[in-house]
C-alpha cells in the first residue's frame, strides 16, 4: 500500500507536469511551510523557471509582469493565511487588464479549518469574482483516477486563464503533514498511463458570420466622417490589420499610447497621437464631429477623448471586443461586436470600398500636425520638466525597448508627449484597475523577458513598491528607472480638489520629503540625482549599456508643472482656433 508521502509526491508531480505541458514556463514562489510539497516538486522540473520572492504582494505583481510580457500564463505559489491575501491587488489588476495568472495557494486540510488552527483563514473563493475560475482541490491520492483529476484540473485552469478574455484562476490545495515529498524517483514527471496522457484544450476565438461582416461594411461604406479609436491592447498582429482597415475606410486612428500603434514599422500616416491636447478645444471638437466610431481595446487613457466620445453619443459607435466583455462605461455603444479584433479587421477590410476622398480625415491630420508643432515647444524649457522628459523619450530610447509607465501623471504625460516613431518600443502599464501599487514589481517581472527595460514613474508610486527592487538584485534584472519626484501627488494639481487649498497639501499633495538614494544603495543599485538636462542626457547614455539597477531621479515642482502644461495647451488651442477660423 502506498504511503502518504508517495501519494503526495505523485499527485503534485502529475499536476506540475501538466502545468508545464499547458504552456506555463514561469512560477513565482513565496517561501512558506504549507506550500512545501508543491514548491519542492516545481524546483525539480527542468522546464520550469522558479523565481523566489519573499513578499507575496510584490511577488504577485512580479508574476503579473511576466505574464504581461510573455502573453502566457505565469503561476504563483504561496503558503496559507495572509500570504494568500497579499496576492489580492495583483489579482484584481490581472482580472481587469485581462492577464493570465494561475494562482496556487496551499491550505490547511479540512479538519484544521475554522477550529482556531494557526495560519488558517477561509481561502474558499478568497478572490471572489476577480478570478475566472476557482477550484478547491481534492486531497492528494495516488490512484489513476486522482492523477487524471490533477492533470485535468490543471489543464482546465491554464486554458481558462488564457482563454479570451484572459485572466487569473485560483486553485486551493489542502495539504496534510508530513509535507516533504519524495524526490529521489527517476520517473517523477513520467505519466503512469498512455504515452501522451496530457489534456489538450483548443479554446478557439470569437468571430462573426460572413453576412454580418458584409452588413457592417455596407453601412461603413456610406459615411466618410468616421474614426477608429484604439485603446490599450496587446496583440502582435493587430497593428497591421487595423492599419489596413483604416486605409480602406480612409479613417484616422486615434491611438492610445498603450495600443502598440504609436511605435513600430507600420504606416504611421494614419495615426493621430496628439488628440489629448487638441480635443480640449471646442472649435476642434465641433469641426471633427464624427458620424461613426469604431473602438478596439480597453477605454483610452485620455479624458478629453472620453469626453469627446460622450459628447457624440448620437454617432454610431461600434465596440469590438474579442473577449466578449462590455467595456463601455459611458454606455455609448450602438453595436457591441464580440469578435477577435484582428480577425474583425482582416475579415471586414475586403468588403470596404476603397478610394473615398476624405476631407474629414485630412482635417484630423492637419490639426494633429499643428498640435505636434506646438507641443514641440516643450523642448525650449531649460529647467527639468516632466513634459520635456516624455517628449524626448521617443528619441532617446533604444530600438526595441520596453517602456513601462506608472499611473497618475506619467501615463497622462506619455499620452500627451509620446508621438509616433518607428523604434518598435513596447509600451506597458497597469491600466486594469489603474492603481499605483506594484508598479516596480510588475516592470521587473516584464524585465525577465523584455530588454532593454525602462520604467518611468512618480515618487509616490515608487515609494509604494520600493521593496519590489529586490528582484533586480536577486536575479540581475537590468532596469533603467526614471524617477519623477515632484514630492507628492502631482495629478491632484490638475483636478478640482486643487481649488480648495485649505487642506490640499495634507489630503492630496501628500509630500513625503524622501531621499531615495539610500534605498537604491540598499538594493545595490546605481543612483543619480539629475541636476540639468545635460546631466540627464549624459547619464542616460552611460546607463544604457550598464548592468543592474539604475535610477535617475528628476526633481520637479508641481506648481510649475501645472503652469507649464496649461500654457502649452492654451497655445495649442489658440493655434487651432486660428486655423479653423481661417
Amino acid at each position: 500500500m502506498m504511503n502518504h508521502q508517495e501519494a503526495l509526491t505523485l499527485y503534485i508531480a502529475a499536476f506540475v507536469a501538466e502545468l508545464v505541458k499547458s504552456g506555463v514556463e514561469d512560477v513565482v514562489v513565496s517561501p512558506g511551510s504549507r506550500s512545501t510539497p508543491m514548491a519542492m516538486v516545481m524546483a525539480e522540473h527542468p522546464e520550469l523557471r522558479v523565481h523566489i520572492h519573499v513578499d507575496e504582494r510584490s511577488a504577485a505583481f512580479f508574476a503579473l509582469g511576466i505574464a504581461k510580457a510573455s502573453q502566457k500564463p505565469a503561476a504563483l505559489l504561496c503558503t496559507s493565511g495572509t500570504a494568500a491575501a497579499n496576492y489580492y491587488p495583483a489579482i484584481v489588476e490581472a482580472n481587469y487588464s485581462r492577464v493570465p495568472l494561475v494562482v496556487l495557494t496551499a491550505d490547511r486540510p479540512h479538519e484544521l479549518r475554522d477550529v482556531g488552527a494557526p495560519q488558517a483563514i477561509d481561502q474558499i473563493h478568497l478572490y471572489g469574482k476577480n478570478v475566472k475560475w476557482f477550484v478547491e482541490m481534492a486531497p492528494p491520492e495516488n490512484t489513476a483516477e486522482m492523477l487524471r483529476y490533477a492533470r485535468t484540473v490543471c489543464a482546465r485552469a491554464a486554458s481558462m486563464a488564457q482563454r479570451s478574455p484572459a485572466g487569473p484562476v485560483h486553485l486551493n490545495f489542502p495539504f496534510r503533514e508530513p509535507l516533504v515529498p519524495q524526490l529521489d524517483r527517476a520517473d517523477l514527471f513520467e505519466l503512469s498511463e498512455r504515452a501522451d496522457g496530457f489534456v489538450n484544450i483548443k479554446p478557439g476565438q470569437l468571430g462573426l458570420r460572413e453576412e454580418e461582416y458584409r452588413e457592417i461594411a455596407e453601412s461603413l461604406n456610406e459615411t466618410s466622417r468616421g474614426i477608429i479609436v484604439c485603446g490599450p491592447l496587446e496583440k502582435v498582429d493587430f497593428p497591421e490589420a487595423v492599419i489596413q482597415l483604416a486605409k480602406k475606410l480612409n479613417y484616422p486612428i486615434i491611438a492610445d499610447p498603450l495600443s502598440q500603434l504609436r511605435s513600430g514599422m507600420h504606416d504611421g500616416s494614419w495615426i493621430i497621437d496628439t488628440y489629448d491636447s487638441f480635443l480640449k478645444n471646442e472649435d476642434a471638437k465641433k469641426a471633427l464631429k464624427p458620424d461613426v466610431m469604431i473602438r478596439f481595446g480597453a477605454m483610452p487613457v485620455s479624458k478629453p477623448l472620453t469626453i469627446f466620445m460622450k459628447e457624440n453619443s448620437d454617432a454610431r459607435q461600434l465596440i469590438v471586443d474579442g473577449g466578449g466583455g462590455w467595456r463601455d462605461p459611458a454606455l455609448l455603444s450602438t453595436e457591441m461586436v464580440h469578435c477577435d479584433e484582428t480577425q474583425f479587421c482582416e475579415s471586414l477590410t475586403p468588403s470596404i470600398n476603397a478610394g473615398k476622398d476624405n476631407q474629414y480625415f485630412s482635417l484630423w491630420k492637419e490639426i494633429n500636425h499643428l498640435t505636434r508643432s506646438r507641443l514641440a515647444d516643450i523642448n525650449e524649457v531649460d529647467e527639468l520638466s516632466e513634459g520635456k522628459l516624455f517628449y524626448q523619450l521617443s528619441e532617446m530610447l533604444p530600438e526595441g525597448s520596453t517602456l513601462f509607465v506608472g499611473n497618475s501623471m506619467p501615463i497622462r504625460d506619455l499620452d500627451t508627449f509620446f508621438h509616433f516613431n518607428e523604434k518598435n518600443i513596447r509600451v506597458m502599464a497597469n491600466r486594469g484597475a489603474n492603481g499605483i501599487d506594484g508598479t516596480v514589481s510588475t516592470a521587473l517581472g516584464a524585465g525577465t523577458l523584455s530588454q532593454p527595460l525602462y520604467l518611468v514613474l512618480g515618487d509616490l508610486t515608487f515609494f509604494h513598491d520600493l521593496n519590489g527592487l529586490i528582484a533586480s538584485k536577486l536575479y540581475g534584472i537590468d532596469i533603467n528607472i526614471l524617477l519623477i519626484n515632484n514630492n507628492g501627488g502631482g495629478i491632484f494639481s490638475f483636478l478640482p480638489q486643487a481649488n480648495h487649498p485649505k487642506n490640499f497639501e495634507k489630503l492630496f499633495g501628500t509630500p513625503l520629503d524622501l531621499e531615495f538614494g539610500h534605498a537604491i544603495t540598499m538594493y545595490g543599485g546605481k543612483y543619480d540625482l539629475i541636476s540639468t538636462w545635460e546631466h540627464f542626457i549624459s547619464t542616460f547614455k552611460q546607463n544604457t549599456d550598464a548592468k543592474g539597477l539604475k535610477v535617475m531621479e528628476i526633481t520637479t515642482n508641481r506648481d510649475k508643472n501645472l503652469t507649464e502644461h496649461r500654457e502649452l495647451w492654451d497655445s495649442v488651442s489658440q493655434e487651432i482656433s486660428r486655423l479653423l477660423e481661417g
